[in-house]
């Protein structure tokens, strides 16, 4: 029984006690050597395949990956990278059907926190929320505004019946979407400006004009919005531009303290892939100080998230 605390209230007074037990454990130990500042990678998926029939994908499945990418293969292929924590993002495939992430974040064993994708426009689903954040760990709820078949409800009393239960069970809402949609969710952001805000992707800045990722870039002035550093565009891909002063802006605007990294896992990952994915992002951001950079790579994500070492 949750009492008559809610998640929010209970996240506050376990962090107050963390932070009282921290500053007298610093106190005591001002002479032992730092230590590292875990790595975090804050966007994956996790797939069973299409020949399971225990976790199948929903009939509504947008793509169906063939490959299974585990939870098991995931954690050891952590092990071998050095990265310490992940968040397991519901993927589409699965929709609100969330069994899979349930049996991803059993195996994680607290390694692992998973995000949630629910729809404000399909009866029953968002009467899931509750339930779900009481038996997992969930940072988030995904919304996608990607597509114009796959668009929430811009305005609607639903679109802000989910950012409410987000802010009163105390996760993030976490958006997907190309820029052009950006401006859509900004009264949302400025009404709940106590519930954290998890951009994707950067914005996807090369998927819209430039004045429409302007206006996800000026999303900075808002104190609850955290920018991913996540799949990073590579010259190789349409419109083969460089990505590093979108980067550099990006920080410049958001700050190490609101930023995070994610990325360089899938089925066909390797130890070595997963490493040199954080090293390539940790390339664009030499520019920065040794202790933001690791902010970025993992402090921010520990912080927010609450992934204790």
């Amino acid at each position: 029984m949750r009492g008559t605390y809610n998640r929010r209230e209970i996240l506050a007074a376990a962090s107050a006690t963390a932070m009282v037990g921290q500053l007298a454990t610093w106190r005591g130990r001002a002479e032992e050597p730092k230590t590292r500042t875990p790595r975090v990678d804050t966007h994956l998926h996790c797939f069973a395949g299409t020949e399971s029939t225990e976790f199948p994908y929903h009939r509504r499945a947008p793509y169906r990956p063939e490959l299974p990418a585990s939870p098991e293969f995931l954690i050891r292929r952590m092990d071998d990278a050095g990265v310490d924590f992940a968040i397991v993002v519901h993927p589409e495939p699965y929709q609100d059907d969330h069994r899979y992430l349930e049996h991803c974040l059993r195996v994680g064993d607290g390694r692992l926190k998973g995000t949630i994708l629910l729809f404000c426009d399909r009866e029953g689903s968002l009467e899931q929320m509750p339930a779900l954040c009481e038996k997992m760990d969930i940072i988030a709820v995904r919304v996608h505004a990607y597509a114009p078949d796959r668009l929430p409800p811009f305005g609607s009393p639903e679109l802000r019946r989910l950012w409410k239960m987000a802010d009163e069970l105390g996760i993030a809402v976490q958006l997907h979407f190309e820029p052009k949609y950006a401006a859509g969710f900004e009264p949302l952001i400025r009404e709940f400006k106590n519930t954290t805000v998890l951009i994707d992707h950067l914005g996807r800045p090369f998927q819209g004009l430039p004045k429409e990722h302007e206006v996800v870039v000026k999303w900075s002035r808002f104190p609850n919005t955290v920018m991913k550093l996540s799949s990073i565009p590579t010259r190789r891909s349409y419109p083969h531009r460089d990505i590093q002063p979108t980067i550099g802006r990006l920080v410049e605007a958001f700050g190490a303290e609101r930023m995070m990294y994610g990325g360089g896992f899938s089925a066909e990952a390797t130890g070595q892939s997963y490493r040199a994915a954080f090293e390539t992002a940790r390339s664009y951001l030499s520019h920065l100080p040794e202790h933001e950079q690791s902010l970025i790579l993992g402090g921010t994500a520990c912080r927010l998230f609450r992934f204790e070492s």
